[in-house]
């Protein structure tokens, strides 16, 4: 018997583990520039080669002083000027001052900086009477003062960010270790599907789900293959399979994966490679596969991921299952599912015992500052109108029935890969 004879539905929880055991990440490196880094996984650890800031230098516009001058003198003369880039480095005398900036190197023997709305200008002298008494290294940030020289700062298998990119060019490093993008080759099956732009016909409908895959696929920092749409036929269908395992360490279709009689992806997987389960205890997303396509002299193996062919199941099992597998694949060490959230239900949401039900919803914050969550009405897997409004998930147990008005449930915020 079959995995997808076998009667029953598989827990999500092991079904994503069941995929993470046969996954071995991405192990080839190369070298990037810090301005094409962004998205890639580091290869290796990210040390400071200098402090941060590697001076001293000034935290407030005013006046660098000596605290024993003012102990002698609130009044000084102005002898020389320390900007940003342009240090100060003539004769200082005792009993003087030296204007200064932001950010700009404290000059040897200070160690208070007045700021310069505690001063005033009289005459030629600067009166600091308004800043006394002042504390040792008052408005000084000292030299490694955020960043120790061969302190960590990014470790392997971080993913860089928008916030890593700055972080890095802080440091003077132009290139940063990295691995291989994951490449992913993905496809639409189904007669019924046609090109943006077309005329559609009696049963005809826009294919929209590979839109969705390639954005978040790029969106997750891989290297995304679109193969288009295959027609209802085995042997174009097997065609393209092969041309996508050519290309790429993971394959995605979405339809063809639930038992109608056009539906061939099973009979492709028995020939090419192995099916490792085929329906997840979800709602929607039930018709979910995974396995692999296996090496042969001309190909390497890759992973399959099959995604039902409505829109919301696709996007839905992409978000739940698949970036789980691209992120061990990656070498994303950090990466980790959104976790769930108590919310008192607006609304009631319909279900039945049986599947874990990701239903979507709309959360918001009431007066008492309790978080709140409401439907977005037709829960259908072809209604994608309802997941383009809804700023999260429903995450409705897998035994739980009809949840009233006033209950509490779990809801799941969106990760910022899916806005």
């Amino acid at each position: 018997m079959g995995c997808c004879d076998t009667p029953g539905l598989m827990p999500i929880d092991t079904a994503i583990n069941k995929m993470l055991e046969s996954i071995t990440p991405i192990s080839q490196t190369r070298t990037v520039a810090l301005d094409e880094a962004i998205g890639h996984v580091l290869s290796a650890d990210i040390c400071s080669p200098m402090n941060v800031p590697p001076f001293d230098n000034s935290a407030m516009d005013g006046y660098a002083v000596r605290a024993c001058d003012l102990e002698k003198s609130s009044q000084m003369p102005v002898v020389g000027k320390s900007f940003a880039g342009q240090p100060y480095d003539g004769e200082w005398p005792q009993g003087s001052c030296i204007r200064i900036m932001t950010g700009a190197q404290i000059p040897t023997g200070c160690d208070v900086v007045i700021m310069q709305e505690q001063a005033q200008v009289s005459g030629d002298m600067i009166d600091f009477s308004q800043a006394l008494p002042v504390k040792a290294k008052q408005n000084i940030r000292p030299i490694g003062d955020d960043i120790t020289q061969g302190a960590l700062v990014l470790p392997k298998g971080h993913r860089l960010t928008t916030r890593d990119i700055p972080l890095i060019a802080t440091l003077g490093i132009p290139m940063v270790p990295v691995y291989h993008k994951p490449k992913v080759a993905f496809f639409s099956t189904g007669d019924e599907l046609k090109p943006l732009g077309a005329e559609l016909k009696a049963g005809e409908i826009y294919d929209s789900n590979r839109y969705g895959i390639k954005v978040m696929l790029e969106k997750f920092g891989c290297e995304a293959i679109d193969l288009g749409v295959i027609p209802d036929d085995k042997s174009l269908l097997k065609q393209a399979f092969q041309q996508a395992q050519e290309q790429a360490d993971v394959v995605i279709t979405s339809g063809g994966v639930s038992v109608g009689e056009a539906d061939y992806t099973k009979e492709i997987l028995d020939e090419l490679g192995e099916i490792g389960f085929w329906k997840i205890a979800m709602k929607p997303g039930k018709p979910f596969a995974f396995g692999h396509l296996l090496a042969t002299n001309e190909r390497q193996q890759a992973l399959f991921c099959g995604l039902p062919g409505n829109p919301v199941s696709a996007m839905l099992t992409f978000y739940i299952l698949v970036q789980p597998l691209l992120a061990k694949l990656a070498g994303n060490s950090e990466w980790k599912a959104q976790p769930n959230i108590p919310a008192i239900s607006k609304t009631p949401f319909k279900k039945a015992p049986g599947r874990t039900d990701y239903q979507r919803g709309i959360y918001s914050i009431n007066e008492q500052g309790q978080i709140e969550v409401s439907t977005t009405g037709n829960q259908s897997s072809g209604a994608f109108r309802s997941m383009s409004i809804a700023n999260c998930f429903v995450v409705l147990e897998q035994e739980r029935g009809r949840v009233d008005v006033g209950e509490t449930v779990k809801i799941q915020l969106f990760s910022p890969n899916f806005y």
